[in-house]
This record gives structure tokens, sequence and C-alpha cells, in this order.
């Protein structure tokens, strides 16, 4: 849901190709997600099925970790933007059932908007419409715990007002499956709840999919968390603010049985399937290709809260990937590489983790509020006992690693910084780029 210039899309580089195993070593990737639940790096669960059996499951930390509650295969997670992919099912399921059609536009649901009558439902669907998404106000983290009606939601994302012409360019915006959850409910006459049971969790056996509510962790829903030292939960966006932008919750096993029923035609037709997989300007409907080396996936990924998903399957080997995690501490690339690798029978590393160890009182010369001249974006530095945690403007704090005098990282993001305290300057390393910081 949260777009930061910290969280990145998973992605792959190419080479040379491998096949996929429908066996293969457990035992080590079991020891893989060891190394990882007993260093703090990763909470959660991940799947893969190959010809629609699942051939791999693992499940590792809490579910619940003030309560000692340890995750397991039927622990389940919000999915956060993965839910975009549920909508595009039932927007195209309308399509076929002829109740809309892509070129409608929208100023029939929603005559205030500006362009109204030149965003058609496709534009939504394709991240083409313009329209400003709500998740990159300043002031977003400060409401979305807060229940919200339609009303107030579309008077929110009708004063963001139109970032670009319609179909001029496509750019993400969690806005647009929000207008999409509205149009759903509005003509099937029934919340987005019951219409995501009826065409997709019921007829598929999806026992574990649905749209969440306030965490009970009775009914095996996990709650998620940061790494500040010790795991420490995080607040829950209220459903009503994300719908099918962000609203449903799963497990890892359910992911692969819904991909696995996506790409069989069990959903959809095969000329609507077709169209989700068509890439424009790199987004599908409901779609992002997703490569790894020369076999070429699609799926999605998701974020909301303290939690962090994605999905994908390969067409060309029939295999269904899913990762659900309520705490991370480290890059997820990473564990989805590691995970494919092993099923792609290519060599990975179980990871050896080294700490460098720093004082309360060390951090103390970090502290402070940081601007630059390359980017409009200020990083305020704090501490939580003796761990450094950075907070972009707007965005939600997060934790840096020592690993050396007066250097730090963020795994989850890729995220390298260099302190130099006696010119009060901070360099941040992300993505090949390099940008300078000064303290104000």
């Amino acid at each position: 849901m949260i777009k930061t210039i910290l969280i990145i899309f998973l992605t792959f580089s190419i080479s040379q190709i491998g096949s996929a195993q429908s066996s293969f070593d457990n035992t080590k990737l079991d020891n893989y997600f060891n190394a990882l639940e007993q260093n703090n790096k990763f909470m959660g669960s991940v799947a893969v099925s190959n010809n629609g059996e699942v051939i791999y499951t693992k499940s590792v930390g809490f579910a619940d970790v003030e309560n000692n509650v340890k995750a397991t295969d039927i622990s389940k997670y919000r999915i956060g933007s993965i839910s975009k992919t549920f909508t595009a099912v039932l927007i195209l399921k309308a399509v076929e059932e002829k109740k809309i059609n892509l070129s409608q536009t929208i100023d029939k649901w929603f005559p205030t908007f500006k362009n109204s009558k030149k965003i058609t439902i496709e534009h939504l669907l394709r991240h083409r419409s313009g329209i400003h998404n709500f998740t990159n106000d300043k002031d977003y983290l400060t409401w979305n715990t807060t229940p919200k009606t339609e009303e107030k939601m579309v008077e929110i994302i009708a004063k963001g007002g139109s970032d670009f012409n319609p179909n001029s360019k496509a750019e993400y915006s969690n806005s647009n499956f929000v207008l999409l959850t509205y149009i759903l409910e509005k003509i099937y006459g029934n919340p987005y709840p019951t219409i995501l049971e009826k065409y997709i969790s019921n007829p598929i056996g999806l026992s574990n999919t649905y749209v969440f509510g306030k965490i009970n962790t009775n009914n095996n829903e996990s709650k998620s968390y940061r790494f500040a030292g010790t795991w420490k939960v995080e607040p829950e966006t209220d459903f009503t603010v994300p719908l099918g932008a962000g609203a449903i919750i799963s497990t890892s096993i359910d992911l692969t049985k819904f991909s696995d029923a996506l790409f069989d035609g069990k959903l959809l037709k095969s000329e609507s399937l077709k169209m989700m997989k068509t890439i424009k300007d790199g987004f599908g409907i409901g779609l992002f290709e997703i490569p790894f080396y020369r076999s070429v996936g699609f799926g999605h990924t998701g974020g909301i809260d303290g939690f962090s998903s994605v999905y994908s399957h390969f067409p060309d080997d029939n295999i269904s990937y899913a990762l659900v995690s309520n705490g991370t501490n480290m890059n997820n690339n990473d564990i989805s590489i590691a995970v494919l690798s092993a099923v792609y029978d290519r060599p990975y590393d179980i990871p050896v983790f080294t700490t460098y160890n720093v004082t309360s009182e060390d951090l103390d010369k970090y502290l402070g509020v940081y601007s630059s001249k390359q980017i409009a974006l200020k990083i305020t530095i704090t501490k939580d006992g003796n761990t450094l945690i950075a907070q972009g403007t707007g965005q939600p704090a997060f934790p840096l690693d020592a690993t050396g005098k007066d250097k730090f990282k963020f795994d989850q993001a890729g995220a390298k910084f260099e302190f130099s305290t006696s010119n009060k300057k901070m360099l941040l390393y992300q993505g090949g780029g390099r940008i300078e910081f000064t303290r104000e």
C-alpha cells in the first residue's frame, strides 16, 4: 500500500537458464530459513507449487510475539497490494458478465472527479488514470488506522486531484483500486467481502482468504512488526481505507492456489487472462512481470503496516511461488531468490550474519533531521535503545543495523547509510545511487 523510496519491486537478474524441479533439497532450504529466524531477519511463510501441487512450505517466527505464538502454515497475513490482482479478476469477471465494459468512463459513479469523463475503467486497472495516490500524502499515516466511509474516501481521493492527463503515462496509485472496489459494490449490490467470497474464495477453495477486520489472533491472524533491537508491533490500517487495493488477508498456500487457478483458466476466460498479462509501461492488469533468470513470471507485491508479500506464477514451468511476512529485517528479494534458486536447481548460500556492536551513547552523535538538495525528502534519525532509527517524511520508521564505524544498513530495501559527524553529513546509497544529506 505505502509507496516509499526505500521499498522496491521484486526483480531478478537474467542470465543462463535453469529448469524447475518437482523435488529438490528441502533440508538446505529449511536451514536457510532457520538461519533467518535465529538472527531475527524474517518472520513469515513461503509456499511453492508445481502443476497445482504444493511441493514446499516453510513458516518461521511468530504470529504473535507478545504471546509467544509460533507461525504455522495456517497463520494468516495481510497481503497488501496483492489484493489488486483479486480486484482485477473481479472487475474482469464483471466485464465477462457484461455488467460493465473496460472503455466505460467513471463519470457515472464519480462525476466530481477531474477528468472523470476521460478516465475509463481500464485506465484505473492499468494505473493510467492520473488520479493522485492518496497513500503518498504526508498526513496519510495520521488517519489510516481509523474507519472511513465511502463518502469520506471519495472526498479524500478527489481532493488529491490529477497528477497527469489520463492515458498519457502509467503511475502506480492505490486510489485507482479503491475506486474500482466501489464500482464493484455498486454493480453487484453487495459489499466487497461478499463479492470476493462468491467469485473467488469459495469457487477455488481459499478457506483462509478474505477481507480483514481487526486482527484476531484466535483466528490464526498474525500481528505485524518492525525490528528495532526486538520485534515491535505495528499499528493496523483499517480495512475501509485500502479495500480492494490492499485489504485482503491470506496464507502463502492460499496464494499459490489462487495463482494456479488464475493461470489455469479457472477464474477467467483466456481472453481476460491475456489482457491481464499484457504489459504496458511496466503494468499489466493487476499483474507485473517478475523474471527469474530466463523464466518470466507474472504476479504482484504487497506491503501494508509491517506486512510484506509477493506471489508469482511461472507459466512455462507451471510453478507458483508465494511469500507472506509479518516482520522482515532484510531484503525479501534475497529470500525469493533463494527459494526459486532451490526450485530451479541454481546455487545459493545460507547467509552468515555478523554484527557490529554499538551502545546507546554511541548513537547520540548521529541524531537529528537531515535534508538534501538532491531530493525533496527529509530523513529524521532517532534511536531506540542501541538501535538507530530512520524515518523519511511521511513514511514509516525503520531500524538501521550497524555494520562498522559510522556505517549502517537497512537490508529490507538494500539501503546503506554512512555518517560523517565532523561535517554533519549523511550519505544514502541505494540502487546504485548516492544521495548526500546534511544535518539541519
